[in-house]
């Protein structure tokens, strides 16, 4: 009798583990987790207790960010990280290795851009959304490629439904940074920034960036800036 009551405790605690970390569970761990979040700059949404794909996407972030498996959920790992007295923030965090200069950095595994001034500071950082099976990992070089213009502020995709705003070309021959696409009807982006910094969404092939990142990108870029994308 003693087991089997000894049994039925832990499943009771491994069904509240499971539950607690399922997408629209609402509890005081998550909403304590989304406050953890958004002070380290995770944007977490309302701190509601529901593990929603705006939660999911920020424990994405936190993850990427502190090297961890990108599983989008609570699991011990990710929680001890969180609440741990140095964790790695979402909007600050070291630049990985990939050479010395003036450069942009763009890490595909954590989905993320730096701007960095020729004396290794950080001019700006922020998460991106990009599409690996198009852009590989390597050096390039921002400029006009296949004939095509290097900068474009209002650039158009194929089907002309949609603005790439501050398009910068870096890499053969449509591949680039640009906000998040808006619809030209409307204005409205195809997706919200907080699906930005991870594997969410999928580009085309060019980095989505947030408005103020893009405004950061195109000020920052000239003819020849080096542009290094490494998976770490």
């Amino acid at each position: 009798m003693r087991h089997l009551a000894r049994a039925a405790v832990v499943a009771v605690a491994v069904l509240a583990t499971v539950l607690s970390t399922a997408p629209g569970w609402a509890n005081a761990g998550t909403e304590r987790a989304q406050r953890r979040l958004n002070v380290l700059g995770c944007d977490a949404g309302p701190a509601d207790g529901s593990l929603g794909t705006h939660t999911t996407a920020a424990v994405l972030r936190f993850q990427g960010a502190n090297r961890l498996a990108q599983s989008g959920r609570l699991d011990d790992g990710t929680r001890s990280r969180l609440y741990a007295a140095t964790p790695v923030h979402c909007d600050r965090r070291p630049v990985p290795a990939s050479g010395s200069g003036r450069r942009i950095v763009v890490s595909q595994r954590q989905n993320y851009v730096w701007l960095v001034r020729s004396d290794g500071s950080v001019a700006a950082q922020d998460p991106m959304v990009d599409n690996t099976r198009y852009l590989s990992t390597g050096t390039y070089r921002a400029g006009s490629k296949c004939g095509r213009a290097a900068k474009i502020r209002n650039n158009s995709d194929a089907s002309g439904r949609l603005r790439l705003h501050n398009f910068v070309r870096f890499a053969p021959c449509g591949i680039g940074f640009h906000q998040v696409p808006q619809y030209k009807s409307t204005g409205a982006q195809i997706h919200p920034n907080w699906l930005l910094g991870t594997n969410l969404r999928e580009s085309h092939g060019c980095l989505r960036l947030t408005r103020a990142m893009s405004d950061r990108v195109w000020d920052f870029t000239v003819t020849g800036t080096k542009v290094v994308v490494v998976r770490g």
